[in-house]
């Protein structure tokens, strides 16, 4: 027995603990616990998708797109890539209808969580990406 086959059952805790460090900010412990979920199961999509999602937040959206492209080529029934890819998508001006409609295929998935996702992500594509820009106004010269 080797000293990784201790720690094959706490793969899905580091994967997890790994997308707690994306929510937090926290890159450095998220690197160091896709590593260490990597280590343990190489073949496992969770850990592409964690990288794309931490690309996702740093809006490396080039990035985060490939990560979630990768993980469907191989699994194209991946609801929780496909939701992902539809919000990186969907956030580069010239592609906002591909990622919309990836994100309403991801509304008809068994799992609830992606079916919310996909929801909140249509939702503020709606309100901040369509969103037409303000007007800004010419600033008036004060008279003396």
């Amino acid at each position: 027995m080797s000293v990784l086959d201790e720690y094959k059952n706490d793969f899905l805790l580091f994967v997890e603990a790994g997308f707690i460090a994306i929510n937090q900010t926290d890159e450095d412990s998220t690197i160091k616990l896709f590593k260490a979920a990597e280590l343990l199961d190489k073949t496992n999509p969770l850990i592409k998708i964690g990288f794309g999602y931490l690309a996702l937040h740093k809006l490396e959206l080039k990035n985060a797109i490939a990560s979630f492209e990768e993980v469907l080529k191989k699994d194209p029934k991946n609801d929780m890539a496909k939701a992902f890819l539809g919000i990186a998508i969907s956030m580069t001006p010239k592609n906002m209808v591909k990622g919309e409609k990836l994100l309403e295929e991801t509304l008809k998935s068994d799992d609830k969580e992606v079916k919310k996702l996909a929801t909140i992500a249509l939702d503020f594509v709606d309100k901040f990406i369509k969103k037409e820009p303000t007007p800004v106004e010419p600033k008036k010269k004060k008279s003396k």
